[in-house]
């Protein structure tokens, strides 16, 4: 069993930064890829970011190419989405996961689950 536990979401106005927290438990770190995704208002869940296990390759959604960077540092446990330039837009609930197998942006291919942080972007 793997438990991931999210922090640092919170109002922030447009053009601000969040930098999103995943501290994970249960297992050893480095056996599973991590991904960010989110859920906005009204619309299904989306992928964000992924970091493969090794942290040497990382994916991200278009819509956040360039403003959002996924890392994670093995001796905490613990992966971050560093969010910059936040528009309305990004609000949503975001969620980190674990894959146990590779890094994808399908949601389904992940094992476990945080319970999510909150992230709203004013204008």
């Amino acid at each position: 069993q793997v438990q991931l536990v999210e922090s640092g979401g919170g109002l922030v106005q447009a053009g601000g930064s969040l930098r999103l927290s995943c501290v994970a438990s249960g297992r050893t770190f480095s056996q599973y890829a991590m991904g960010w995704f989110r859920r906005a208002p009204g619309k299904e869940r989306e992928f964000v970011a992924g970091m493969s296990r090794s942290g040497r390759n990382t994916y991200y959604a278009n819509s956040v190419k360039g403003r959002f960077t996924i890392s994670r540092d093995s001796a905490k446990n613990t992966a971050y989405l560093q969010m910059i330039n936040l528009q309305p837009e990004d609000t949503a609930l975001y969620y980190c996961a674990a894959d146990l197998h590779i890094l994808t942006s399908n949601a389904d291919n992940y094992d476990y689950w945080g319970q999510g942080t909150q992230v709203t972007v004013s204008s």
